[in-house]
């Protein structure tokens, strides 16, 4: 009832089961280095979310600096205007006791 192999068959058997784990383990290269470029991938994404917050925490610092300057420059400038009114005013007033 069973049927007994030969060593030629047997042989040829060995060698397909061979073949087939030759080409096994250049899959398995070649899906490992597809996970190692996944992991880089990963990695480089984790990257650029830090950057990315960073960048943003930094324009928001900035433009809260940038805000403060131009309220500093529009004091001065105000305060600039009123010693002009003034300066003004005291030249009428020198300007009417020479005539």
């Amino acid at each position: 009832m069973a049927k007994e192999i030969s060593n030629n068959d047997l042989f040829e058997l060995i060698t397909k089961m061979y073949n087939r784990m030759e080409g096994m383990d250049d899959r398995m290269e070649g899906m490992d280095s597809e996970i190692q470029e996944i992991k880089r991938d990963m990695a480089t994404k984790d990257q650029l979310r830090e950057v990315r917050s960073r960048v943003i925490l930094i324009e928001e610092e900035h433009g809260k600096k940038l805000d403060l300057l131009f309220d500093g420059y529009k004091q001065n400038s105000d305060k600039l205007d009123r010693i002009e009114k003034k300066v003004t005013r005291h030249e009428e007033i020198i300007l009417r006791k020479v005539r």
